[in-house]
């Protein structure tokens, strides 16, 4: 590599943290002057970069948004953390986003250096993906709709339908959009009803932001994703799990850990006998699951007729 492309790669690395560069420190920092500092970031223009310049005492330099994708420079740790990334998006309940992962990862693995397409391939063969459930996938539309109208605090009508198959007119007041396992929800304050209310983006059609302002209610990310979780747990049964392990009760122990909660564990011979504490049956079968031993449902039924149902669509995609 030859000086001057060593140098553009290294100023391009600086303007890419966002933030105004005064052409002075970037002179410093490359070890050349500003003259050179001034034609080198004419060079990155040329090549599609949109670097935009301020004039003044605190004027300097900044990387803008461009009408098009230019180059990226990534460093090893973040060049693996994108294709990484891109492999477990396909899992995502987003319309159309798989096949976009699959074909931006393919463009990746073309220019990755050899060290680096190891790394990612042999993470990729020690990894499984495992889906709690099925997700209805939803429109990248429909989520920057409900992203925009959180940032810019504007109410929102739609046409949301309920669990049991009603539809109705809803007028919101959109505070925070939530990924939770495979699915979206939108976090709202209804003024109708006067609390806040959970909304699946999946059941959500015809939304649109009103241009009427809404309060500013954003919790931080921490406090949106405990109100999310309070109000799916509040939502879905709450059962107890009552499974005979065939391990000791030592092994179980360890392995449940902070788990066992309220629950107890009691030994039976070289078996033991759990009972959980209260939770949902998506969470009792994959923690049962995960305790990597054969078991044996004594109760309730709608956690063995769970495990059924994920055996049943664990044994289709293998065929």
């Amino acid at each position: 590599m030859t000086d001057t492309a060593a140098r553009l790669l290294s100023l391009l690395s600086l303007l890419q943290t966002p933030r105004l560069w005064p052409g002075s420190e970037l002179a410093g920092r490359l070890g050349v002057s500003g003259r050179t500092v001034r034609r080198d970031i004419d060079r990155l223009r040329e090549i599609g970069y949109p670097v935009e310049a301020s004039a003044g005492g605190r004027g300097g330099y900044r990387l803008t948004a461009g009408a098009a994708m230019p180059p990226l420079l990534l460093d090893d740790d973040e060049a693996v953390a994108i294709a990484v990334g891109l492999g477990t998006i396909a899992g995502q309940a987003v319309s159309g986003v798989d096949e976009a992962a699959v074909r931006a990862a393919a463009k990746l693995a073309q220019v990755l250096p050899p060290r680096l397409r190891r790394r990612v391939s042999t993470l990729a063969a020690g990894t499984l993906p495992f889906a709690l459930a099925p997700a209805t996938p939803v429109s990248p539309d429909a989520l920057v709709t409900i992203a925009a109208a959180c940032a810019n605090h504007e109410r929102m009508r739609f046409r949301y339908r309920d669990h049991d198959g009603t539809e109705a007119a809803r007028h919101v007041e959109p505070v925070r959009l939530v990924a939770g396992g495979r699915r979206w929800y939108l976090l709202a304050f209804d003024p109708g009803r006067d609390d806040r209310r959970t909304f699946r983006v999946d059941r959500m059609t015809g939304l649109h932001a009103t241009g009427a302002r809404a309060q500013h209610r954003t919790p931080p990310a921490a406090q949106a994703e405990e109100i999310l979780r309070t109000r799916l747990l509040g939502m879905a049964p709450n059962l107890r799990a009552d499974v005979t392990l065939h391990a000791s009760r030592e092994v179980i122990a360890t392995r449940l850990g902070d788990h066992l909660g309220e629950g107890t564990l009691t030994a039976d011979g070289d078996s033991c006998r759990w009972q959980s504490h209260p939770d949902t049956v998506e969470w009792l079968a994959t923690r049962l699951l995960s305790l990597d031993t054969d078991f044996q449902v004594h109760g309730p039924p709608e956690l063995a007729a769970h495990l059924d149902a994920m055996v049943a669509r664990i044994t289709r995609s293998r065929r």
